[in-house]
């Protein structure tokens, strides 16, 4: 099972704003630019990543089991539980008391959570078993140098 390091304790956004610079010009993946192209504006990454300032919560991944998703071990989660899941949503779920990420499989009125690696089995609701779909996953935060 894919968990959420730091479950216990889910850190919510608080909404401040923290304006970046940010280039009106795209970067490029393939042949660069011209620098002189670059106009320099600020944005708040809280109004890109925040729709929903007091349900928005951060949740830290430990495990591989949406690597194929884009979703890795140490990334970031970016959490609202104001979204209602649907089929389809990457969702982060409470599976007998502890977190999970999963994408949410809904259908006939069951459902399932469905890991997007092919290693790790899916997790369908046993006899007894406590499953809450607890929020949905609106962005994920990756670091590539720490």
């Amino acid at each position: 099972m894919n968990s959420i390091s730091g479950a216990s304790h889910p850190v919510a956004i608080v909404a401040s704003a923290m304006a970046l610079p940010m280039p009106d010009a795209p970067v490029r993946a393939g042949f660069p630019s011209p620098a002189e192209d670059f106009a320099v504006n600020r944005l708040d990454l809280t109004q890109i990543l925040v729709t929903h300032p007091q349900a928005t919560f951060l949740l830290r991944v430990a495990g591989s089991s949406m690597r194929d998703a884009g979703i890795e071990d140490g990334d970031t989660l970016v959490v609202d539980r104001a979204i209602k899941p649907q089929h389809g949503h990457v969702v982060v779920a409470v599976v007998d008391g502890e977190f999970t990420v999963k994408y949410l499989h809904q259908r006939a009125g069951r459902l399932r959570l469905k890991a997007a690696n092919p290693t790790f089995p899916d997790i369908v609701p046993k006899d007894g078993q406590t499953i809450e779909v607890w929020g949905v996953v609106s962005s994920c935060i990756k670091r590539f140098v720490v």
